[in-house]
């Protein structure tokens, strides 16, 4: 393990792995929801610092990789219209589809192209008035204000050709149906640091109350990570669960009131696909009727079948935290990041592509 500042001395890492290990008298299972945590875990090998009371398990905290196959084929079946131009991050380029991908489709003519932000794809709109362009929106709250501002910059500059396909995912409640199924057994959270930023620390203030487990917000530094398990695990000790901000550097109780103003003026809440989960009402985020002219499903109201995981592919499970990946028979065998069958081994927040790269500290 490297440690590099205050965030990664050695000497207090021990101490906080020390005092987890003293504190810990029974077995306790704590998941992050943030696929940064979760290659922050493994790359710094939190797990190997951990009791053996303690375990880690990772949640649906992977936008990429969350998004369902369904969804994924109708965003290639628009990027066939003519006269489209299909923008999109890089890492849903690659992630398959039932059929194809969107980095084949673009082999065999259709226009996709990768952005680095959704302003970069209201410029290419602005440079191309004659043709149609599409962002492709995914992410989680952290994603979703920067979506709504690129709408909002559109409506300013007086775009028509500008539409935005939202798969917008919200994170308290798919926390809220992991915990309601009762699948995986969870004694505590470690809650998404980016997306918390934006929405701050009062949207888990309920988990506690209704399920009787701990939250803990943590950044995404070596004794980040320790010091939110070590907060967990006080927590699920001593039965007082409650919702601990221990990233008060730059998440704050009431979020970004900004942010939050800009995305409830384009979205609303809706009910949203998540693959291996199902659908989960208000878990996603459409485009409220006044800025309806910019939502590329009614300019372009594909359907689609719903579309069935790859055979033998676990990354449904591994969402759930109902598997890891070396659960799957296809992990690291026909399954690599050179050659990916699921998502969660495309995608760089992605579970299996966390597991398999730091293979030798997990």
């Amino acid at each position: 393990m490297r440690f590099v500042d205050e965030y990664h001395d050695p000497a207090i890492a021990s101490h906080l792995a020390r005092s987890i290990g003293r504190l810990s008298t029974k077995p306790v299972q704590f998941m992050e929801f943030c696929g940064g945590h979760t290659h922050a875990i493994l790359r710094y090998g939190i797990r190997d610092l951990l009791p053996p009371t303690v375990t880690m398990r990772s949640g649906p905290g992977c936008p990429v990789c969350v998004t369902s196959a369904r969804d994924i084929d109708r965003a290639i079946a628009m990027s066939q219209i003519p006269g489209v131009i299909l923008a999109t991050y890089g890492d849903l380029v690659r992630v398959p589809g039932s059929i194809t991908s969107l980095e084949r489709a673009k082999a065999t003519g259709a226009d996709v192209r990768v952005v680095y932000s959704s302003m970069d794809a209201v410029d290419l709109a602005e440079r191309n008035p004659d043709r149609q362009v599409i962002l492709v929106g995914i992410g989680f709250e952290t994603t979703a204000p920067t979506v709504a501002a690129s709408i909002l910059q559109a409506s300013g500059r007086g775009l028509t050709n500008y539409r935005v396909l939202s798969l917008l995912k919200l994170t308290p409640p798919v926390m809220q149906a992991l915990l309601r199924s009762g699948e995986t057994h969870i004694d505590g959270i470690v809650c998404p640091g980016h997306v918390s930023v934006v929405i701050g620390t009062l949207p888990y203030e309920e988990l506690p109350v209704k399920y009787n487990i701990g939250c803990v917000v943590t950044g995404f530094e070596p004794l980040d990570i320790l010091r939110s398990v070590q907060l967990l695990v006080e927590q699920a000790e001593s039965n007082t669960p409650h919702v601990v901000n221990a990233y008060s550097r730059v998440v704050e109780t009431n979020g970004n009131q900004v942010a939050l103003a800009m995305m409830g003026e384009v979205f609303e809440p809706c009910t949203a696909n998540w693959r291996g989960i199902g659908s989960i009402p208000s878990s996603g985020l459409a485009l409220r009727p006044s800025f309806r002219q910019y939502d590329a499903g009614t300019a372009f109201p594909i359907e689609v079948e719903e579309a069935p995981e790859p055979p033998g592919c676990r990354c449904g499970d591994i969402l759930r935290g109902a598997a890891v990946p070396a659960e799957c028979p296809l992990f690291s065998r026909t399954c690599t990041p050179e050659h990916p069958i699921g998502p969660c081994m495309v995608s760089n927040e992605g579970a299996c592509a966390a597991h398999y790269r730091y293979a030798d500290t997990a």
